[in-house]
C-alpha cells in the first residue's frame, strides 16, 4: 500500500539520521523539518552535482547567492503581495481546512470534503484567501516597524541583480544566472512528509534568450531537465514522466510551463517546473524599480528586454523522490531486508569497515588502518558498535555500497571480505588493493 510504503520511508529517515522533526523535542511544528547528519550529507552531494552540472561545467551560467530578506517592493513588482494566495476552505462538518483546488469538485459551486465527504456549498460557506509571503519586520525598535518579505522563491533575487550580472560578467545571450538557496511559504496545509514545507530550498536558474529564440531553449531545457534525473542522480526512467500544463493552468505571465513529475508514494507530483516567463519579469521590475532592465545587442544595435526560461527545482523534493526510488524491500533467507538502493555518487559513505570481533586488538587495529588509509580519498565509515549481522543491516538501510570485514584470517593472509550492498555478495580483496578494487567498481556503477 503507497501509504506503508510513505511511512515505512519516513519511520527509515528518521531512525537512521536522514531526516528529524523541527523542534521536536518542544512538540514540533507543522511542516518543519531538520536533516540528520546523514541526510545532510545527501542533500549537500544533490546540490553538489546540480552547482557543478550547471555552473561549473558551463560557460554560459553563472552562480549567485541573493539575500533571503527582500524589499517589499520586490514583491509588489513580482505580484506575490497581491496574488501569492491560497483558496482555503473550512469543511463546517468536520472543520478540517483544505486548498480549494485539492478538493473533489461536484458541481460550479460544491466540492467534497476529502476527510469526511460532506459536500460543501461554496455559495454558502465561501473560501478565504491566504497570502503565502512570510513578513518580518527589520527595524530595530517595534513602534516604527519596517516591513519586509522572506523570499517564497530564489527567483527574484536573480531578476533584481540582472544589471549587476551583466555589468560585472559582460555575458552575452543566451546566458543564464543559477542559485541554490532558502524560500519560505505559509503553508496552511502540509503533510506528505517532506513534500510541501514552509522552508524548503530551490535550485533555480533563469536563462536569458532572445525573444525569438526563447521557444528553442524551452523545450532544450525540459529535455535536459529530465534527463537529468535518470542520468545524474540515478532515478529510475520508470518513475519519472513530463506533464506539459494546459492553456486554464498557466499564470497569465507564461507563455508554456513543463512539470518533471516522480511517482512518490501517494501519486504522481511536481519534481520540477520548467517554465517560459517571456519578459514579464523583468519588465515588472524595471516598471516598479525605475531602472533600464533593458540588453543591448552589440551586433544588430537594438536595444530588448530579455526573454526567461526557468528551470525550478526542488532540493528537498529531489531527496525525497532520491529516497522513494532507493526504498527496497527483499526477502533474504526467510527475512525481510530493508536496503537503500541509492546511487553511489549520492551515498552518504562509500564503503564503512569493520573488525569482525571488536575485542580482538590486532583486528580492531587493522581496521582502523584500513580505514585512516581510505577515509582522505572517499567517504568512509568506521563501526564495531555491534555484531557483524547487524552492522550490515545498518549499512544497508542507508545506503553504503560496499562493506569491509577484517576477520581473524587477514591476520595471516592479508586479505579482508568485501560485500556488496546490492548482491550481497562476498569477495576475498588483499588489503593492499582495497580503495584501488573500490574505485573500480564505484566509477563503474
Amino acid at each position: 500500500m503507497p501509504e506503508e510504503k510513505l511511512s515505512k520511508i519516513v519511520s527509515l529517515c528518521r531512525r537512521r539520521g536522514f531526516i528529524f522533526g523541527g523542534s521536536e523535542i518542544y512538540g514540533g511544528l507543522s511542516s518543519i523539518w531538520d536533516y540528520g547528519p546523514l541526510g545532510a550529507i545527501v542533500k549537500k552531494r544533490i546540490k553538489d552535482i546540480w552547482w557543478n552540472e550547471y555552473v561549473e561545467k558551463r560557460e554560459d551560467i553563472v552562480g549567485l547567492d541573493s539575500a533571503i530578506i527582500m524589499h517589499q517592493d520586490v514583491f509588489v513588482a513580482s505580484g506575490h503581495l497581491e496574488g501569492f494566495v491560497d483558496f482555503l476552505l473550512d469543511c463546517p462538518q468536520c472543520k478540517k481546512r483544505e486548498r480549494l483546488d485539492k478538493l473533489e469538485k461536484i458541481d460550479k459551486v460544491t466540492y467534497r470534503c476529502s476527510n469526511c465527504g460532506f459536500c460543501i456549498d461554496t455559495s454558502k460557506y465561501r473560501p478565504r484567501k491566504f497570502n503565502l509571503m512570510l513578513k518580518t519586520n527589520i527595524s530595530a525598535t517595534e513602534d516604527q516597524p519596517q516591513i519586509a518579505y522572506l523570499r517564497p522563491e530564489t527567483a527574484q533575487g536573480i531578476f533584481t541583480n540582472f544589471i549587476n550580472v551583466i555589468n560585472t560578467t559582460h555575458k552575452k545571450l543566451p546566458f543564464g544566472i543559477a542559485q541554490i538557496g532558502k524560500a519560505f511559504r505559509n503553508e496552511v496545509t502540509g503533510g506528505n512528509f517532506i513534500f510541501r514545507m514552509k522552508e524548503f530550498e530551490q535550485m533555480e536558474i533563469e536563462y536569458f534568450t532572445k525573444p525569438e529564440e526563447a521557444e528553442k531553449f524551452y523545450h532544450w531545457w525540459v529535455e535536459g531537465r529530465y534527463n537529468f534525473y535518470i542520468d545524474k542522480v540515478g532515478i529510475k526512467k520508470e518513475n519519472l514522466r513530463l506533464r506539459q500544463h494546459s492553456k486554464d493552468e498557466l499564470a497569465h505571465y507564461v507563455r508554456a510551463c513543463t512539470d518533471v513529475e516522480y511517482n512518490f508514494p501517494f501519486g504522481w507530483s511536481e519534481l520540477e517546473g520548467i517554465a517560459d516567463r517571456g519578459d514579464y519579469d523583468l519588465t515588472r521590475h524595471s516598471q516598479v524599480s525605475k531602472k533600464d532592465f533593458y540588453y543591448y545587442d552589440d551586433q544588430t544595435g537594438k536595444k530588448f528586454i530579455p526573454y526567461v526560461i526557468e528551470p525550478s527545482a526542488g532540493v528537498d523534493r529531489t531527496f525525497f523522490a532520491v529516497i522513494c526510488d532507493a526504498y527496497t524491500e527483499e526477502i533474504v533467507k526467510g527475512r525481510v531486508r530493508v536496503v537503500l538502493k541509492i546511487h553511489p555518487r549520492l551515498a552518504p559513505y562509500k564503503v564503512a569497515i569493520f573488525p569482525l570481533l571488536k575485542n580482538k586488538p590486532q583486528l580492531v587495529e587493522l581496521a582502523k588502518k584500513i580505514f585512516y588509509d581510505i577515509k582522505d580519498k572517499m567517504a568512509a565509515v568506521y563501526d564495531d558498535t555491534a555484531a557483524i549481522g547487524k552492522l550490515y543491516r545498518r549499512q544497508d538501510e542507508i545506503g553504503t555500497p560496499f562493506c569491509v570485514t577484517v576477520d581473524v584470517e587477514s591476520l595471516s593472509d592479508r586479505k579482508v571480505t568485501v560485500r556488496d550492498r546490492d548482491s550481497m555478495v562476498q569477495q576475498r580483496v588483499e588489503i593492499d588493493r582495497v580503495y584501488e578494487y573500490l574505485r573500480e567498481r564505484l566509477e563503474l556503477t
